[in-house]
């Protein structure tokens, strides 16, 4: 090699090593390194690194110029190379010369860092938003006045490709396929009508009936779509066509194939013609109002994104296709809209709507509100915010299908002879309805991290902060939602329990004594599992979040302690009411008494019982100050009466009477389930200064002997006087000769009663 050319070589791998050693310093520096001292350990090593790279190249080079034989003597430039390389060398080892390198990059990485800043600010976000917006808007208005011409390029395309009656041609092959769609359709149900005709009369008795009879109506659903595309694309896709003929027949049969499944859809879910099949519960005008505007939403959908997509085959710019996209829109907006307004309401007495109602807004505020929720959508299309589009649509739609799966389960798990009314829904019911709100909040939530761009699979899988937290409140939620629809089916099996135990039938009664302790007992456990699992699912909750719950269950420990001690008399009326539940001393309905306090038994809290007077007053009693219970509705109690007689009756009389009238009350059929012993005569109680008094009793259920004393008390009566048996009752007695004698008693009288009177005269 020619010595100038490798002297020159070397001048420039010391320029590039120089370069190179600046660069690298200033860009490790302000990333790399914490400290100045580091920063000047890595330059002294790379500088001597690059040293030794350049000169390795020394000996490389005069290596390759000796195998050169025809070699000129080296110039005086290249003898002077090396020197040079190890003047750099040595620049760069000067420490004076690192300082001002390593200003040189604090400098550049602070300027670096104050762009970052800047540019990750919530300002610039916006403002770059807006900057795109604009720079949309005014895309869109350019492309504007070149539309037309864009449509005659592309209906230009058509005709070339399909010739002059192209549209004609695609307008009789969409109808035959049409037609024959709707043919192999019509056979379907041809072939099927004998199971439909059993179908409609089958009985929907229970809610198995029901539920077989919704999987027949939706496997013949499954059917007719199927038929449709069998006899419409299937048979299209099945010959030999051209590409853009292929292309648009097949997405005009998609559009009508879309229809039709709208339309079987909401014949399946609303049944205009059969109220019985229905499952979303509505009346029939407006089963058949939804039934309309969602065949044409979907349709309208399909239209547009079939349009759209064919436009964009035809070569029309994105400016153009978008603007195509938008007024279709305007279209979807309008349906839209026509819906929320002209929704019919239905009548009180079958008041289900399909959209959620709010007792606290009128019809118009809710249709405003949803209006205005319908065109902020489309305005957020328009412009490109696709973030908050995805979240305006989550709030529209989330509440909407909540409600109306609510409302399709309880119709459809609720039994049609049903006696424990709507407010206590199956187990079944209760653990599906909430399950299926979990659902479609993880997959709103789903929706929202497609919409807004975030990788949730990507996201959970690396080991960052962000990460670790997003995973942990993933799990939380799910976690919570778990606990909520566990919660919500223990109780629903708890509030039929109770529902089935609110009569008590025949009292007295084995049956009547269970179905007591459960309404005594069922209301407590639940109030216990609520506590149970709202405490676990958060405790799950945090620890998932990747919170230590360690201490705070120790903490909780020592808090309880220490409340436990504060608080005595709380803890005392909480543990003498788990011994009088345990004892089993009342129960809800129960008529007890305890020193001064008496009444039936409403409730229980954790601490305290709810006492009803029978005069109405409500006593809240702790259970510590409950002492000796007197419960009065227990097994049996033994009524005593009492009559007194005139001396001169007859007592054998008297008390054949009162056994014939037991014996009566026992033989009528309100009585006597009430009626454990009858009605008899115990003797004589008493011999008094003017009455024969007889005792009698009778053993009846706890609560009625006060109904079955007051007609036995009307019974004697009647008996005794049909029998010339009188009873007895105190008299005065005045005797005397003549009026001197009666006027002598009332001057006594008036001298007892007014004084002054008797003076006067």
């Amino acid at each position: 090699m020619n010595p100038a050319v490798m002297s020159g070589l070397q001048n420039r791998l010391a320029a590039v090593a120089g370069q190179f050693a600046v660069c690298s310093i200033s860009i490790l520096n302000p990333r790399g390194f914490e400290s100045p001292m580091a920063t000047r350990s890595w330059m002294r090593a790379l500088a001597g690194c690059l040293a030794a790279i350049i000169l390795s190249t020394v000996p490389l080079c005069s290596t390759f110029a000796a195998t050169q034989k025809s070699t000129p003597p080296a110039s005086e430039e290249g003898t002077t190379t090396p020197a040079k390389i190890h003047e750099l060398l040595n620049l760069l080892a000067d420490p004076k010369v690192q300082e001002w390198l390593e200003k040189q990059g604090e400098a550049k990485s602070a300027t670096g860092a104050a762009q970052e800043t800047v540019s990750n600010s919530v300002s610039h976000y916006f403002d770059s938003r807006v900057g795109a917006i604009r720079g949309h808007i005014v895309a869109l208005t350019a492309a504007i006045p070149d539309l037309p011409n864009q449509f005659g390029r592309a209906v230009g395309l058509v005709s070339a490709d399909l010739g002059d009656r192209g549209r004609i041609k695609v307008l009789l092959l969409l109808a035959v396929f049409v037609a024959l769609g709707f043919g192999v359709e019509w056979l379907f149900r041809k072939a099927t009508a004998r199971v439909r005709r059993r179908l409609d009369e089958h009985p929907l008795e229970t809610v198995n009936d029901r539920l077989r009879v919704i999987a027949t109506r939706l496997a013949f659903a499954v059917g007719l779509v199927a038929a449709f595309a069998l006899g419409s694309i299937g048979a299209f896709l099945a010959l030999d066509w051209p590409p853009f003929l292929r292309e648009m027949v097949f997405g005009y049969l998609v559009v009508f194939l879309a229809i039709r499944v709208a339309v079987i859809v909401g014949h399946f879910l609303l049944a205009p013609g059969h109220e019985r099949f229905r499952i979303v519960p509505m009346d029939t005008l407006a089963a058949r109002f939804w039934c309309r505007r969602l065949a044409a939403f979907i349709g309208w959908f399909a239209f547009g994104w079939v349009e759209v997509g064919l436009l964009t085959t035809l070569g029309l710019s994105l400016e153009g296709h978008e603007l195509v996209a938008y007024a279709l829109g305007l279209g979807l907006m309008a349906i839209a809209l026509e819906a929320v307004w002209r929704r019919p309401v239905a009548p009180q007495e079958n008041a289900e709507e399909v959209l959620p109602e709010s007792h606290h807004l009128g019809r118009g505020a809710r249709n405003a509100l949803l209006s205005i929720g319908i065109v902020l959508l489309w305005a957020l299309w328009v412009l490109r915010a696709m973030p908050s589009f995805w979240l305006v649509l989550v709030i529209i739609a989330l509440p909407l299908a909540v409600a109306v799966t609510r409302r399709a389960i309880g119709h459809l798990l609720r039994p049609p002879s049903s006696q424990l009314g709507e407010d206590t829904p199956s187990v079944t019911a209760a653990w599906l309805e909430r399950g299926v709100r979990g659902l479609l909040i993880i997959g709103a939530a789903g929706v929202l991290a497609w919409g807004w761009g975030i990788d949730v699979v990507t996201l959970t899988g690396q080991d960052t902060l962000v990460a670790r937290l997003a995973h942990g409140v993933l799990s939380a939620i799910v976690i919570l939602l778990a606990a909520d629809v566990l919660w919500h089916a223990m109780k629903a099996a708890i509030d039929r329990k109770l529902a089935g135990a609110a009569d008590l039938g025949q009292p007295n009664t084995d049956e009547a004594r269970r179905r007591a302790r459960l309404r005594t007992l069922l209301p407590i456990f639940r109030n216990i599992l609520f506590v149970v699992v709202i405490a676990v699912a958060v405790l799950m909750a945090l620890a998932a979040m990747g919170v230590e719950i360690g201490p705070l269950i120790a903490g909780a420990g020592v808090l309880g302690v220490a409340v436990g001690f504060g608080a005595q008399t709380f803890v005392r009326d909480v543990i003498a009411g788990m011994f009088y539940l345990l004892d089993d001393a009342f129960r809800v309905g129960e008529y007890i008494q305890s020193g001064n306090y008496k009444g039936t038994v409403e409730g229980f809290s954790i601490r305290s019982i709810k006492l009803r007077h029978h005069r109405g007053p409500v006593y809240t009693v702790p259970f510590s100050l409950l002492g000796a219970v007197q419960n009065q509705s227990r097994d049996w109690v033994i009524d005593k009466l009492m009559v007194g007689i005139t001396y001169d009756s007859d007592l054998e009389r008297a008390r054949k009477l009162i056994k014939q009238i037991g014996l009566d009350l026992q033989k009528d059929e309100e009585f006597a389930p009430l009626i454990l012993e009858p009605l008899k005569m115990q003797g004589v109680e008493n011999l008094g200064d003017f009455a024969v008094q007889i005792r009698m009793k009778m053993m009846t259920l706890p609560g009625e002997q006060f109904v079955i004393r007051r007609k036995a008390y009307a019974m004697i009566k009647k008996a005794f006087d049909e029998n010339g048996i009188k009873f007895a009752f105190p008299t005065v007695s005045v005797t005397g000769e003549g009026e001197p004698a009666t006027a002598a008693v009332a001057q006594r009288a008036l001298e007892l009663t007014h004084p002054a009177a008797a003076a006067a005269e």
